[in-house]
Order: C-alpha cells, then sequence, then structure tokens
C-alpha cells in the first residue's frame, strides 16, 4: 500500500516531486507510525465490514480501527465481537491486502479471545487500540497485547498497540503532572510494542461538558489545547524519547448558521473550478478541518482519527511535503552543514539555522517518505482534487 495509491500512476507523475513509498503491515514501526495518516474508525458491528474495509482502502485509506468501544452500545459488544470474526475471515477468503487494521477493545481479556477466534485470519490484523489509557489500567492493555502476539495464527506477525489517551486524569490539572509521568513510564517500558499515541478529545470535552463546533479547531478551546501541549511536552519530544501523536477527532456536523467567518481564504483556489470546491469545503464544515490539521503540524503531531470518510483526504492532502518544505530539510542535513551555522533558505525567503532546525528537518524527511512531496508548483488543492473519489 502507498498514499495516493489509489490514484493513477500518471497523475501521480504529474503532482510529485517524489512519491510516497510503499510500505506493508511488516514495513518498520517508524515508518508506519509516520504513515498512519487518516485513521479511519468503524462500529464493528456494521453487516458489510469487510466490504467497508476494501472500499475506504479503494479511496485511499490506509489504516483503520474497529471499534468495540464507545461507537457502539454495551448490549452489542457480543454480536461485534461475532461480526469481527465473521468480517476478518470473510477478508481472509478474498486473498487481498487490507490497510493496516486495528481493534478497538473495552478490557484487556478481549485481545486475547480476540486473536484465538479470530484463526488464521489474524494474519489481517495488525494491533489493538486501547482506551483510556494510564498507567495502572495500561499495563494489563500491553501485557495483554504481548501474550497474544505468540499466538499460532500470527507466524511471526507483529501485534501493535495505539494507547488513546482520554482520561479524566490526564485532564485534570491536579492529577495531569502525575498521570502523564506514569503513561510515559509505561510506553517507555513497552516502546517495541507501542505504534503510536492518540488523543482523544472527545472525552477531554465530554469531562467539562463541551463540544467544539465547527467554527472552531480543538486548540481554540483552551482546556484541550492545554492537554495537547502538556502531551506532546512529555511523550512527543524529537530527541528519541518521544513517540507520534495523532491528531484529534474532528466531529462530523450538520450544516447549521455560522457564527463566524469562513476560515478557509480564497487564494488557494483561485483556478480552474477550484473555487467550487472551497465552497463545498464550507458548506460542509470541512474548512475547519483543514485549519486543524495545519495547527495538528504545527503543533508535534501526525496522522489524524477520523470518523468520517470525507475527512481521510484532506488530512492526506496537507500530509504531502510541500516542494519548498522539502528543500529546506535537505538543505538543513546536508554532511557539510553538520557543523551548524545559519544558511539562507533556496527559496531565498527565510533563513535556515541548522542546528536547532534539524530535528524539524528529520522529521520533515521522515513525513515525506510516506506521504510524498509535491512539485514546486502543486499545492494542496491539486492534492485535494486528486484524491477525491471519482
Amino acid at each position: 500500500m502507498r498514499h495516493f495509491g489509489h490514484i493513477a500512476p500518471e497523475v501521480r507523475q504529474r503532482l510529485f516531486h517524489r512519491e510516497p513509498c510503499a510500505f506493508t503491515a511488516d514495513s518498520p514501526p517508524h515508518l508506519l507510525a509516520s504513515a498512519l495518516g487518516a485513521t479511519l474508525y468503524s462500529p464493528a458491528t456494521r453487516p458489510r465490514l469487510a466490504d467497508d474495509i476494501l472500499k475506504q482502502a479503494g479511496r485511499g485509506v490506509v489504516s483503520m480501527v474497529l471499534c468495540l468501544e464507545d461507537s457502539i452500545d454495551d448490549a452489542e459488544v457480543t454480536a461485534a465481537e461475532e461480526n469481527l470474526v465473521r468480517q476478518f475471515a470473510d477478508l481472509g477468503e478474498r486473498g487481498v491486502e487490507p490497510p493496516l487494521l486495528f481493534i478497538r477493545v473495552r478490557a484487556a481479556e478481549q485481545i486475547p479471545d480476540l486473536v484465538r477466534r479470530l484463526g488464521t485470519s489474524v494474519r489481517l490484523l495488525s494491533g489493538f487500540v486501547l482506551p483510556k489509557f494510564t498507567e495502572e489500567r495500561g499495563v494489563p492493555f500491553l501485557e495483554a497485547v504481548a501474550a497474544a502476539e505468540a499466538a499460532d495464527g500470527l507466524a511471526g506477525r507483529r501485534l501493535f498497540a495505539m494507547p488513546v489517551l482520554e482520561s479524566p486524569e490526564l485532564l485534570h490539572l491536579e492529577t495531569r503532572a502525575e498521570t502523564l509521568a506514569g503513561i510515559a513510564r509505561t510506553v517507555d517500558k513497552y516502546r517495541d510494542r507501542v505504534l503510536a499515541l492518540r488523543l482523544g478529545v472527545t472525552d477531554f470535552c465530554s469531562a467539562y461538558g463541551l463540544r467544539r463546533p465547527p467554527d472552531m479547531t480543538a486548540y481554540d478551546v483552551q482546556i484541550v489545547a492545554s492537554v495537547i501541549a502538556d502531551v506532546v511536552n512529555v511523550l512527543g519530544r524529537a530527541d528519541g524519547t518521544g513517540f507520534t501523536v495523532t491528531g484529534p477527532v474532528w466531529e462530523y456536523f450538520r450544516v447549521q448558521e455560522r457564527m463566524f467567518k469562513p476560515q478557509l481564504r480564497r487564494s488557494p483556489f483561485l483556478e480552474g473550478r477550484a473555487d467550487e470546491l472551497r465552497q463545498a469545503l464550507i458548506e460542509h464544515d470541512m474548512d475547519g478541518l483543514l485549519r486543524e490539521i495545519e495547527l495538528d503540524r504545527a503543533n508535534g503531531l501526525l496522522g489524524k482519527t477520523c470518523i468520517h470518510p470525507s475527512h481521510v483526504v484532506p488530512v492526506h492532502a496537507l500530509s504531502v511535503v510541500s516542494h519548498e518544505e522539502f528543500s529546506d530539510a535537505e538543505d538543513i542535513l546536508r554532511p557539510e552543514r553538520g557543523g551548524g551555522g545559519v544558511l539562507r533558505s533556496s527559496y531565498t525567503n527565510k533563513m535556515n539555522e541548522v542546528k536547532p532546525h534539524r530535528a524539524w528537518a528529520e522529521r520533515t524527511l521522515r513525513r515525506a517518505e510516506v506521504f510524498g512531496v509535491a512539485k514546486e508548483d502543486v499545492g494542496f488543492v491539486e492534492l485535494l482534487t486528486a484524491g477525491l473519489p471519482g
């Protein structure tokens, strides 16, 4: 699989200075963590789940979470587990490579049970999403994942974990520092197992009876923004101790009266039918999503939890590295720059300071590997348009 692999090769050649790399579920963990992109959640109760998975893969989705937790009713858990077993068997019989598949469980004991029940089709599973993760609650989940990996049906395949940081203890100021320290100890101990950390902003808002409207991003809700900042501070460092932290879910709202001016500026959309695309995005409250994706990356997050297929292409289009970013990153990381210093960028519009910008450059080139580098005259509108379903 690869990002933008669903579009024609000649279109990719027209868009990309450097195309996204191909990868599989067996690729190195650091590459998979960067490549997660828009991780699409789906309730495990869907009766045609196998069809849905392959349909979304054909539209560019490379990672999905099949949810047994908050997205389904408590009374549906047993039926949802049975459905998962059937749908995985169906996928296995089709002989096609699905996207990276994760199951979001409610309890640690579900992990070995599901691995056993999936049988040989467990080879299609990449891992588990662990809800409301803290040190106390997280250790049993991680131990269960490690134990389940020894199951015969996996045939040497790895099972990863993606903890969700969404507990009240992490949100509340008086317990935040201690909770973060405990989470850091736990995920460091299981570093080879933890693929990425996910932020559960909906649960953060719930603790205070909040729900952000489509005119606002998570960063406009100050109590949420403060948690994101602290999580990145402790768990997203670029010194080798950090993890990939993914962006919060964008909740889809029906069209309603706007209180604020649309945030999507016109200038990137001025050619051809692009202004029609801009208007369609505004009407579907997607301009806020685009702004939040940019703020995610500015705040050290990569990838995003998505609950609607229409969110996937914007996440991926805005994850592509621009030609200017790529040029700056390559200049900074040239071997002859090892001693530091300051240089004018190739675009002659900024100064690149080698030592302070090195970690940014390394992160940018990791993103470039999996999402590609746009050609010099290609912007996100062209990438967005090319990635949309025909």
